[in-house]
């Protein structure tokens, strides 16, 4: 019985996150990738204290694609100029501070990694206040 009901509700969270993201415009997507990552890497920081490898594993993954993936991959070099680049940049080097975390079962990268996390993300909220006429150069192709 919890099995089915546990079962439920990961189904409808998922509408609900699928329901989310079909409704979202492209600010909003960014948005949401900053957001899961900021969460993996809190799970993967939470599992590392934990000692549950397995769990600190799949959240710094998620972490990595969510970040490679996602945001790396809707960078718009183009359209963003310098500032893709330089996101691009630290994207990957983000990317490599999470593989440190995992090999050496460090917190500090995870850390670091989560600060920048929370900058970017509060940046980019800050572009979104702005109004939609405000310039969003880093992740151009996805809000165009």
């Amino acid at each position: 019985m919890y099995t089915n009901s546990r079962n439920a509700a990961h189904a409808y969270a998922n509408v609900g996150l699928e329901t989310g993201v079909v409704a979202a415009n492209p600010h909003q997507l960014i948005l949401m990738l900053y957001e899961g990552a900021e969460l993996a890497v809190r799970m993967a920081i939470k599992h590392m204290n934990d000692g549950d490898i397995a769990r600190k594993s799949a959240a710094i993954t998620k972490a990595s694609t969510i970040m490679l993936d996602g945001l790396k991959a809707a960078l718009d070099p183009q359209q963003g100029g310098e500032i893709a680049q330089r996101l691009d940049a630290l994207y990957d080097y983000m990317s490599s501070r999470l593989m440190l975390a995992h090999v050496k079962n460090q917190t500090a990268p995870l850390e670091e990694v989560l600060g920048l996390l929370q900058e970017l993300h509060g940046a980019w909220k800050q572009i979104g206040s702005a109004g939609s006429a405000a310039p969003q150069p880093s992740h151009a192709s996805f809000v165009a």
